[in-house]
């Protein structure tokens, strides 16, 4: 769970975000649109759900591994924060 209160804003601005564009396809679902228009609505959604996932992870690994971290909870050796920053490109490029 995001733990800032600016990532937790963040996190529930996406969320609506999403429950808007879910709500949008099943409307255009029930009024029988055709299927190139909900496939785009699906595209549209699956990106911010990927967006929000990564924020969620992002904000996780900085709190439990970053520089703020408890120290008992962190690896010795190397600079935490380049170590999450690293996984978070691995994980942006994967939910592209």
């Amino acid at each position: 769970m995001p733990h800032s209160p600016e990532d937790k804003k963040r996190a529930i601005t996406r969320l609506r975000r999403i429950k808007g564009q879910a709500d949008a396809l099943e409307r255009a679902i029930e009024a029988g649109a055709d299927c190139a228009p909900l496939l785009q609505q699906i595209v549209a959604m699956r990106g911010a759900t990927n967006g929000l996932m990564a924020e969620v992870m992002e904000s996780h690994l900085r709190e439990t591994f970053g520089s703020g971290a408890d120290p008992a909870l962190k690896s010795e050796g190397g600079d935490h924060d380049d170590g999450v920053e690293g996984v978070m490109k691995i994980l942006r490029t994967y939910l592209k």
